[in-house]
């Protein structure tokens, strides 16, 4: 449809004119010269071919037309103003949809989310677990915390969380008849594994501990399944210290030994760039960065074990 209306600035000068029935108090509204408002009501007559004013000498009074155009300019900007207004608001708040690994979001960021909410009560928000890449300029994402290297061509990364990967168990388990007091220990336990069984035959290997099954044992798909199995007693776990921190802060979980090594993947809070200075995902991510402040510490002393876990993980990448 081709509206043929005049220009915006013809009419909002008009309806300011008409609504303070003075130039010089539209000028004023619009931050413009008194000329120029005079200039475009007369072209906005000059276009419908009708007066809109009747210039008295104490005065304006509109014109039967005038009153006619008014009311319907009125009507139309206040409007517009509204709709603005709204899309103002849906930037400052509503819905924000997360897509997290699911262990990620069970293990680290649901927990944490009740000071968001304290912080930002006009934001609500809806945490969807997956583990596939989503694909943000397609879906309804507005953020996504991923699993890699931070390269995502024509996305935001910004760094949440190095990793540490560190062995986890039970506390009882530990307490056994044969405890863990070293890496050869394990040999009387139960490994549990993440998908492709290669995390404890490197984590052994860089150790130096021989005598030890590095497949057996049973194998999880998630992690914070994996995670569940270890707090329950059922074996030994190559935990991510971003997912085991506060299970080990809370007791359900103990490092047998406290041998670390440093993962070359991290976690990375991802955004557009064309939306990443929204105020609502703005405001998320600093607070995610600002929660990840105190473990995100990175100890020159930890020793990195050149490709531990870049293999197997480097497909499940988010």
């Amino acid at each position: 449809m081709n509206r043929r209306l005049p220009p915006l600035d013809s009419l909002r000068a008009f309806e300011a004119a008409a609504r303070h029935l003075s130039f010089t108090k539209a000028a004023d509204e619009l931050n413009v010269t008194q000329a120029a408002i005079s200039h475009r009501i007369r072209g906005l007559e000059d276009r419908l071919g009708v007066s809109l004013f009747r210039r008295r000498n104490r005065g304006l009074l509109l014109t039967d037309e005038g009153q006619t155009l008014f009311a319907a300019a009125n009507e139309a900007l206040e409007g517009l103003e509204a709709a603005i207004k709204r899309l103002g608001q849906r930037d400052r708040g509503g819905t924000l949809t997360v897509s997290a690994l699911p262990s990620f979001a069970a293990k680290w960021l649901v927990p944490r989310l009740g000071r968001f909410r304290e912080a930002w009560p006009e934001i609500d928000v809806l945490v969807n677990p997956s583990g596939r890449q989503v694909d943000l300029a397609r879906e309804d994402i507005d953020v996504a915390i991923r699993y890699g290297r931070g390269s995502y061509a024509g996305l935001r990364a910004d760094r949440l969380l190095s990793e540490e990967i560190v062995p986890v168990c039970s506390p009882r388990l530990a307490t056994l008849a044969r405890p863990l007091g070293e890496p050869a220990d394990l040999r009387h336990h139960t490994l549990l594994h993440d998908e492709g069984h290669t995390g404890w035959r490197l984590w052994l290997a860089a150790n130096g501990v021989e005598g030890v099954d590095a497949i057996r044992g049973p194998v999880f798909v998630d992690s914070g399944m994996l995670i569940e199995a270890a707090a329950g007693g059922q074996g030994v776990a190559l935990g991510r210290s971003a997912l085991v921190a506060d299970d080990l802060a809370g007791g359900r979980l103990v490092l047998p030994f406290d041998i670390r090594f440093a993962s070359e993947l991290s976690y990375y809070v991802i955004s557009l760039e064309a939306t990443a200075d929204r105020e609502k995902i703005r405001v998320f991510r600093e607070w995610l960065l600002a929660e990840a402040g105190a473990e995100r510490g990175e100890s020159d002393a930890l020793a990195v074990l050149p490709g531990f876990f870049q293999d197997h993980n480097a497909s499940r990448s988010r």
